[in-house]
């Protein structure tokens, strides 16, 4: 692992970090986000999942959760969305490839070499972090932002003894039936719709939900209401009464004003959980 940046931050440390990804096979870098509580002993870690052409510095940077991360006394870890590099495949678009990464482990070609996200992140980072850093792997919790939303959803429910309290901003609710799924998964992982269920919160909500808190938020003024079709997860939700909040915002768009406006709100629920006895 190589420090790239450490900078203090709320009594804390904010660094930006890399290492050589044995289930991604190249280079990655994530940020890091430790309060001055772990200077103690370990504390208790919050993941942030960035969305569609994210890097590891969009939510670092723009989101504003270290203050409250500070004041809770627990680390954020901020992922890439992607595998990257000159021999890591891409895509013209901004929606498949490098900045796309829609957590999962791809089979297909050209993407499968690279494109284990969900190991990435699920195994490979935590187990790095956990002995790199002073932090609590028996008290992990999830959130996310768009795709980011969709894979802490995901993960939450396919690994539900890993995350004591999974939440999400502007989630792709349902990519089985969206633009923004269909495409991807079919590249990543195949034809057969069989291999997307594991990726699609609301019919994983429907099969198996998550036996812990869920607070989802998403703007009613989100230009990309349509494809990220919260109304599935609601409807889930509710037909498994699963234990949770799933609010509209009223005026808010998709950007990352929604997302540091409710970010305090998402780090408290987080907190309670993962201190809870």
């Amino acid at each position: 692992m190589e420090i790239k940046s450490e900078n203090a931050c709320f009594g804390g440390v904010q660094g930006v970090y890399t290492h050589t990804s044995d289930v991604c096979d190249t280079e990655m870098t994530f940020g890091l986000f430790m309060p001055q509580e772990a200077k103690s002993g370990p504390v208790p870690l919050l993941w942030y999942l960035s969305g569609l052409t994210c890097t590891h510095e969009n939510a670092m940077i723009k989101a504003g959760a270290q203050a409250w991360a500070a004041e809770q006394g627990i680390g954020l870890a901020f992922p890439d969305t992607s595998p990257r590099g000159p021999n890591v495949a891409n895509d013209d678009a901004y929606d498949l490839g490098q900045g796309a990464g829609f957590y999962v482990n791809a089979t297909q070609d050209p993407w499968a070499p690279h494109f284990k996200m969900w190991d990435y992140v699920a195994d490979e980072l935590p187990q790095l972090l956990g002995r790199e850093f002073a932090i609590n792997l028996d008290r992990q919790s999830i959130t996310g932002h768009s795709m980011g939303g969709h894979g802490a959803l995901t993960l939450a429910m396919g690994r539900p003894d890993q995350y004591c309290s999974v939440s999400a901003f502007s989630p792709i609710c349902n990519p089985m039936k969206s633009d923004w799924g269909r495409k991807q998964l079919a590249s990543y992982l195949g034809n057969d719709s069989s291999a997307w269920e594991t990726h699609d919160a609301s019919f994983q909500m429907l099969e198996k939900g998550f036996n812990g808190p869920v607070l989802v938020d998403t703007g009613t003024q989100d230009e990309f209401l349509d494809l990220l079709k919260p109304e599935t997860l609601a409807f889930s939700m509710a037909k498994r009464r699963q234990e949770g909040h799933l609010r509209l915002q009223p005026g808010y768009d998709h950007s990352y004003f929604f997302v540091s406006t409710f970010i305090e709100d998402h780090i408290s629920f987080h907190a309670e959980a993962l201190n809870a006895d």
